[in-house]
């Protein structure tokens, strides 16, 4: 059994709490894998439904080569925190040119969006007129279905996908091993 390494991006302030805690206890309990989480900012990131994750790393703390797939986790946090934060668009295009996973659940498909990486490629996103506007903008062939896998990229479209996007990314680090 291989032992990736995956790094989840929240925002501080009303990230989805099923589409953080949901795939990380499918990475860590079902598959063993070690997750780091990640913010704009260390301290309580508090969820949308009460829930609350204690973050020990900020954007700028992170170093990519040492991770095997990226996941951002949505919410109605990610249009304020993520859509539009420089090191995390940093940093998804980092993981994308490195071939490793990237994946975006919710309203953060717009942050794969922003970076570029998802231009000309088949993606999904909670659907708002914000988020298919930057779809649309950025070239994205917009699929309205629960989880859209394009290569190594990964995208669903909300917390009642939370457990198959889990599952699509877990498939897709495993298949990448085993080339």
């Amino acid at each position: 059994m291989d032992q990736h390494q995956i790094l989840m991006i929240i925002a501080p302030d009303q990230f989805r709490d099923e589409e953080l805690f949901e795939p990380y206890e499918c990475f860590t309990k079902t598959h063993h894998w070690a997750v780091t989480v990640a913010s704009t900012r260390t301290g309580d990131a508090k969820g949308m439904l009460g829930g609350s994750y204690k973050v020990a790393h900020t954007l700028s703390d992170i170093h990519p080569k040492d991770y095997d797939a990226l996941v951002v986790v949505g919410g109605m946090g990610s249009p304020e925190y993520l859509w539009q934060n420089e090191d995390l668009r940093n940093l998804v295009k980092t993981f994308y040119q490195q071939g490793k996973v990237v994946s975006a659940i919710c309203l953060s498909g717009v942050v794969l969006a922003n970076a570029g990486v998802i231009t000309g490629k088949s993606a999904t996103v909670w659907e708002m007129p914000e988020s298919l506007e930057a779809f649309e903008k950025a070239g994205v062939s917009y699929l309205n279905q629960d989880v859209v896998t394009d290569g190594h990229l990964i995208t669903a479209n909300g917390p009642h996908a939370a457990k198959a996007f889990a599952e699509a990314i877990a498939q897709t680090l495993k298949a990448a091993t085993a080339v």
